[in-house]
């Protein structure tokens, strides 16, 4: 009779343990495809593959062998499929640099080719299942972002110091949930005149390149307590979407002022740090 409250007390802490991983879990945003899927808030493009055993194999270990080899090449051309289907801003998908560039080809086909193994799966008929796991971020993303325009520098910081109980922000975090916007690697944030208030011509391109032009989450929560953003977030709430894609932002002119005169507002744009909450 004593063992009841015992086990009501593990079952009361495991519930603590699993539900803010749940949770977490939850809030990220991942776009799924029959082979595999991209989670844009790690950066991540998972893809799975299934080779068959040989008939003609001399033992069980190279029948094995053989199949999780033939895994991997089938995990390898999924991950390229996916691959090609980033979007890498409004208007450009990955297979669109590939089709006009050997060299994007050959370097997005070599970061496929080095994509690592994650999980191998034997199952009973003999079969293997392999998940190759690659990174939208460094090397990918070091190719297929667009390089900072010719001859265009970036706005100056505002001499004039803010008053001194100005907010000061250290990061961005645009509430885009209910307007349907999609995941892209290199989005842009617009007011209502279309003027361009972040984009890849204002990032440091070793910013973008190594952690990505903003993050993404479901969850508003997260996001303002991303490290990413870090203590305290300028937080507004998206108008509408833009771009064929729907991967820009629009936020208010009124919001758009205020981010604009934020003095400290073009050091954190220019390392990165923002944050779109998703549906």
């Amino acid at each position: 009779m004593r063992s009841a409250p015992l086990f009501a007390i593990v079952i009361l802490l495991s519930a603590m343990f699993i539900v803010p991983g749940m949770g977490w879990a939850q809030s990220e945003v991942i776009q799924s495809f029959s082979s595999g899927s991209i989670d844009w808030s790690t950066g991540r493009v998972v893809a799975v593959g299934i080779g068959a055993p040989p008939a003609d194999a001399a033992n069980m270990a190279q029948a094995r062998a053989m199949a999780r080899r033939a895994a991997i090449t089938v995990a390898r051309r999924n991950l390229l499929e996916i691959t090609q289907g980033v979007q890498v801003d409004s208007i450009t998908l990955v297979k669109d640099f590939i089709v006009k560039s050997d060299v994007v080809r050959t370097s997005v086909q070599g970061v496929v080719r080095n994509a690592q193994v994650i999980d191998t799966a034997y199952m009973s008929d003999g079969s293997v299942e392999v998940t190759l796991m690659m990174s939208l971020n460094g090397e990918f993303a070091n190719v297929v972002l667009p390089p900072p325009p010719v001859g265009v520098l970036p706005p100056e910081v505002p001499t004039i110091p803010p008053p001194a109980a100005a907010q000061v922000y250290t990061g961005l975090v645009v509430d885009a949930r209910g307007l349907g916007a999609r995941p892209a690697m290199s989005p842009k944030i617009l007011d209502e005149n279309g003027k361009e208030l972040y984009g890849s011509a204002m990032v440091n391109r070793e910013f973008a390149v190594q952690q990505g032009m903003v993050g993404y989450t479901k969850d508003l929560s997260a996001a303002r307590a991303n490290m990413r953003v870090t203590d305290n977030p300028f937080v507004v709430k998206a108008v509408r979407v833009a771009g064929a894609s729907k991967c820009d932002l629009v936020i208010s002119n009124s919001d758009a002022g205020r981010l604009s005169s934020a003095g400290e507002h073009l050091s954190f744009l220019q390392k990165a740090r923002v944050m779109f909450v998703l549906d």
